[in-house]
């Protein structure tokens, strides 16, 4: 078995923190660049090519693509064959968002008490945490920085079986429609179907951090994807809702068994911002 010290999840967390922030991956940018040749809206177009001169500054002058710097979500893939000693892997995880949220110059935007006092934490924790136990001697770590203005537009809703997969699309783009220019569009949505309430909230938030530039390995489930992206980006609602034919760089989806009474839908709306970075240790 092999061993690893959590002092080492340190610097590797708070390098992804910075590094989520400054740089956006290389599928957005490209589909950025192709919907920018798509757009057909004068101000669309110049929206685009200015979120595409923004990415590409704050990458060369390393500082945050976006002022929101968002809650540090953490997607944590830790192998069964890895023995973790030396503490706390949690505590090393929130060290490293503390850190990185420091020294990176990222906006602190977590407040302890939600509803009475709401102060602010002063470090940006805690993190988000998921954690799944895999195969392998390994530590993959991907943090995804969200901000509030596209979260506040997600939604889960219990739908029932007699919906069917037309009830599923239409809340989907309805759930888009009444977003408006809210989530900074052009946006990315990630659904997540089936589980249970909580289960498919998750999958829907696991659903963006897939590559804009794959399809879904089901060719049922590529289908609705590609059915959805059609029919949200004829919304008209464009870029930073100001109108246009993009509203949506991609949609995507992930699935789960459920209960025979239950179909769980849910929708979590990423900006164009759509920041993420992993490691493996």
């Amino acid at each position: 078995m092999r061993e690893l010290d959590v002092s080492e999840v340190i610097p590797q967390v708070k390098k992804l923190c910075i590094e989520a922030n400054y740089y956006i991956g290389e599928d957005v940018l490209e589909k950025l660049e192709e919907t920018l040749a798509q757009e057909e809206s004068p101000v669309g177009k110049e929206i685009l090519h200015q979120i595409l001169t923004n990415h590409r500054m704050a990458a060369k002058e390393e500082m945050p693509a976006c002022q929101d710097t968002g809650v540090a979500v953490i997607f944590v893939e830790l192998g069964q064959d890895l023995h973790l000693k030396g503490g706390d892997l949690y505590s090393a995880i929130n060290e490293g968002v503390r850190q990185g949220y420091k020294d990176g110059y990222l906006r602190k935007s977590l407040v302890d008490d939600p509803v009475i006092e709401r102060k602010n934490t002063g470090d940006n924790t805690p993190a988000i945490i998921h954690l799944d136990i895999v195969p392998g001697d390994q530590l993959k770590i991907t943090v995804a920085p969200k901000g509030g203005g596209s979260e506040n537009m997600s939604e889960v809703r219990m739908l029932t079986p007699a919906d069917g997969l037309e009830g599923v699309m239409n809340f989907v783009v309805d759930r888009v429609r009444r977003s408006g220019g809210n989530p900074c569009p052009p946006i990315i949505v990630g659904v997540g179907i089936g589980g249970n309430f909580e289960a498919c909230a998750l999958l829907a938030k696991k659903a963006l951090m897939r590559d804009l530039r794959d399809r879904h390995p089901e060719p049922k489930w590529a289908q609705v994807e590609d059915e959805l992206l059609l029919r949200i980006n004829r919304l008209g609602i464009g870029p930073m809702g100001l109108g246009g034919r993009i509203t949506a760089l991609g949609v995507k989806i992930l699935t789960l068994p459920c209960h025979i009474a239950s179909m769980p839908v849910a929708v979590n709306i990423q900006c164009h911002a759509a920041r993420h970075k992993t490691a493996v240790i």
